[in-house]
């Protein structure tokens, strides 16, 4: 009898896990609908970096000097409300130099004058005294954040290595844009109080790919076996042609291995798992250390470059060893974050758990808003096309309890289809492909939307579309003629390019 009883737990877990997935799964994709940038939200970025460098050039005392964005946007992980980091580059020569701190200062208040002067800028806040002294402001128009600091090469080449990793899997920048907003809806996605950072947020993806079984990302020394920032002297061209050389034989190297066990977990099996992962992190994180260096938690009084400095939290920074990514973090919101690690662990493995009190846990109420089809307002940038479009989504889907129930019944069996695809589908890279690690020197791109039909998507990268432009094109051909795409100038205004990573134009990216 308790032999039987064993049986039946066991097929009564797994059935139980099974329908979990089958419910989440779908959310999740939903989730990435709303939440993934459309075309227009790359154009905005790009004009703002447009605008900003007409404001650089009006400087006399920072002729020479270049405007280049980082961070998430470059990485290709931000969300259609992320902010924009900006890095001003002074013209010093072919050779990498950082300005001293007063220098940056100085340099970022005749900034913050100057933006003054031209107007179209809000809530301007210049923070001298930080660790990196920035400018922080608003852009008028669009309301989109922005970020400026001074020769942050930094950023610029850590920025890179995240967006290289898409290329290893693309399950990496879907685990890092849902990570972002569930941080966001539980209010510790902030470091000013507290909390953590967005580039902490992304670590923790990081780590969380490389400890579940099998691996899915290798240990980042596998990929750059040396602290990078070590590495960001001499001429910059040659520098970062090096480092770029470098992680692309590794990662080549780490694709093409016919041995490599293949993790086939859906993302929703991944999902639930990152949250089994940290919720007791908490009590680890007095004693270990989280290091995607070496794929480790690590003993800190162990780890002699960590000392004699205490966190709270310490996620190392593998680009920038040995500082800690997590610092902001203070140990009263440690316990909050540990919290909302918990609480969410166990609502994604309650039985009968339905589709709103998930999504209530997962997401803030305007995107919780956007998903049952009423769009969003008030978080940030929102195009007229989307609202437009998402009103008639909303008219024609919701407009009685019949066709909600039907199209709900439908989109379940879309997503169970998509999640059964996924589980059976072999591993899409062979030992014979060959792999280029993508550069992020941005370019402008003339001409983007005077062509046609499939000619008008970006190139493919090897996992997804990139820059994922078209997220929502699927869905707005199924909609009626009045809310399809509006011309070119209806997105870009006229003579506007759009920034994206440079390409060879087959598919491989410089």
């Amino acid at each position: 009898m308790t032999f039987w009883l064993s049986i039946y737990s066991y097929i009564h877990r797994i059935l139980n896990g099974i329908m979990k997935q089958c419910v989440l799964e779908p959310i999740l994709r939903d989730t990435l609908e709303v939440i993934k940038p459309l075309r227009e939200d790359w154009a905005v970025r790009s004009k703002i970096i447009e605008e900003l460098k007409d404001v650089i050039a009006s400087i006399e005392s920072l002729r020479g000097a270049t405007v280049e964005p980082f961070g998430s946007f470059v990485s290709n992980l931000f969300t259609r409300w992320g902010d924009l980091d900006i890095s001003i580059m002074l013209a010093n020569g072919s050779y990498i130099s950082s300005a001293a701190k007063k220098r940056k200062q100085n340099v970022l208040r005749e900034f913050h004058k100057a933006l003054r002067q031209k107007g179209g800028w809000r809530r301007l806040q210049f923070v001298p005294n930080a660790r990196v002294p920035l400018l922080k402001f608003e852009s008028g128009r669009q309301n989109i954040s922005c970020d400026v600091s001074i020769d942050n090469l930094q950023g610029q080449i850590k920025s890179n290595f995240l967006f290289w990793l898409n290329q290893i899997d693309g399950r990496f920048r879907d685990m890092v844009l849902l990570v972002k907003e569930w941080a966001k809806a539980h209010n510790i996605n902030n470091p000013k109080t507290g909390t953590l950072n967005s580039y902490s947020l992304s670590l923790l993806v990081i780590f969380h790919f490389q400890t579940c079984v099998p691996a899915i990302l290798p240990p980042l020394k596998e990929i750059y076996p040396r602290n990078v920032v070590d590495d960001l002297t001499g001429v910059r061209t040659v520098a970062e042609e090096r480092i770029k050389e470098t992680c692309n034989a590794n990662i080549a190297r780490y694709m093409s291995d016919k041995y490599r066990a293949v993790n086939r977990s859906s993302l929703s099996e991944l999902f639930i798992s990152f949250f089994a992962k940290f919720s007791g992190i908490s009590l680890k994180a007095a004693d270990l250390g989280i290091c995607t260096f070496t794929g480790q938690w690590l003993d800190i009084r162990s780890t002699m470059r960590w000392l004699p400095k205490t966190y709270a939290l310490f996620i190392e920074d593998p680009f920038e060893q040995p500082e800690n990514a997590a610092r902001a973090v203070s140990a009263g919101n440690l316990v909050k974050i540990a919290e909302a690690f918990q609480t969410t662990y166990h609502k994604l493995v309650l039985a009968n758990q339905n589709r709103t009190s998930l999504l209530g846990t997962l997401v803030r109420p305007e995107i919780l808003n956007c998903i049952a089809g009423t769009p969003v307002r008030n978080l940030s940038y929102t195009s007229l096309h989307y609202q437009s479009t998402h009103r008639q989504i909303s008219k024609s889907m919701y407009s009685s309890p019949q066709v909600q129930h039907q199209f709900q019944n439908m989109r379940q069996e879309k997503h169970q289809k998509i999640f059964t695809a996924q589980r059976q589908e072999k591993h899409p890279h062979s030992s014979n492909s060959q792999y280029r690690v993508q550069n992020t020197r941005l370019e402008k791109h003339p001409s983007y939307l005077a062509k046609q039909g499939h000619e008008s998507h970006p190139e493919n990268t090897r996992l997804e579309r990139h820059p994922n432009y078209f997220a929502m094109q699927k869905q707005e051909s199924n909609v009626n003629t009045s809310t399809r795409k509006k011309p070119a100038q209806y997105y870009h205004g006229q003579g506007q390019q759009l920034w994206r990573p440079k390409s060879d134009g087959q598919g491989h990216f410089l």
